[in-house]
């Protein structure tokens, strides 16, 4: 796996907002640009990028909703969340056109595969990422299932309908309930490739009806691990910097090294976001991100340094 971040993401890069338009209830989407009009690095669908917010204490990753091959606009869809942690508050607040706002990225930890069939399935502000996959599919054949919680609050709901007619099924749940998975995947065959974005509890149904199916997720808030975690003292190499530092049962890597002067990139510090991916060169690792496949974890050769752990007494790593 690789999250593929640009180059001089550890300063950021300064974009200014140029517009900024209400697209549903309580989601506003902004358009940002190069400060000089520069072209802005190339993304692929599924990219997000990191937008750091007043100060590093709100770092927030918001995917790219717009076209892939215009390279002077970054497009991203922001959900009002009042429950929330001041991120989404802050974008709606503050970010005005003519603002200037630090971002890292992108990286995408959600890429879109080739397959000759697709089902997109998409809750909320969900739908984000899903957009650009739907018109780089090509000639595959697709349909998008959409929920929400009422029509009112579903962004580009219309004119997904208006551009692409019944491969669009709209499920507002005020007006149809739950989603009815069950009867959606009996209509696909075993072999289209799912792709799912949404609140958890749509993931974990999705994912519990797709064990035998190619399922690609992606999550807003970390999952719960599978299995207990290895809590134990281990020591962690740093191969590039010719430091072994000792880490604490109540610490995280990510914490030993920053405290050590060893910079490491780090946006999300809960294992959703990707930012930290660092080479593992040897050691066997205790996984505890949402962002990894089984396949991945088996490889052993990378790691999210903000909450997964040595599952022995070393690691040693690339930083």
């Amino acid at each position: 796996m690789s999250a593929m971040a640009s180059v001089g993401d550890a300063a950021g890069r300064p974009v200014v907002v140029h517009a900024r338009e209400q697209v549903a209830d309580g989601v506003v989407r902004f358009e940002l640009r190069d400060p000089a009009g520069g072209a802005l690095p190339g993304w692929t669908p599924g990219a997000h990028i990191d937008l750091v917010l007043g100060d590093e204490s709100r770092v927030r990753q918001y995917s790219l909703c717009g076209d892939p091959a215009d390279r002077t606009t970054w497009r991203i869809a922001v959900l009002r969340e009042p429950g929330g942690r001041g991120g989404s508050a802050y974008a709606h607040d503050e970010l005005h056109p003519g603002a200037t706002v630090l971002t890292r990225g992108p990286r995408n930890n959600f890429p879109l595969r080739p397959a000759a069939r697709y089902l997109f399935i998409a809750g909320g502000i969900g739908i984000t990422p899903i957009l650009p996959m739907i018109t780089a599919v090509g000639g595959a054949r697709w349909r998008l299932v959409y929920g929400g919680r009422t029509a009112a609050s579903m962004a580009f709901a219309g004119e997904l309908r208006a551009a692409h007619g019944d491969r669009v099924l709209l499920r507002p749940q005020d007006e149809h309930g739950l989603l009815d998975l069950d009867a959606l995947l009996a209509e696909e065959p075993m072999d289209t490739l799912v792709y799912c974005c949404g609140p958890a509890p749509l993931l974990e149904a999705v994912e519990a009806r797709c064990a035998n199916r190619p399922l690609h997720v992606e999550r807003f808030a970390p999952k719960d691990p599978a299995g207990p975690a290895v809590t134990g003292a281990f020591e962690v190499e740093l191969a590039a910097s010719g430091l072994t530092l000792p880490v604490p049962p109540n610490r995280s890597i990510l914490e030993v090294v920053e405290e050590a002067g060893v910079p490491v990139l780090t946006s999300c510090r809960e294992g959703t976001c990707g930012t930290c991916e660092t080479p593992v060169l040897a050691g066997v690792v205790d996984h505890r991100d949402s962002l990894l496949t089984a396949e991945e974890r088996a490889a052993n050769d990378v790691m999210f340094v903000c909450v997964s752990r040595a599952a022995g007494p070393k690691l040693v790593l690339d930083l």
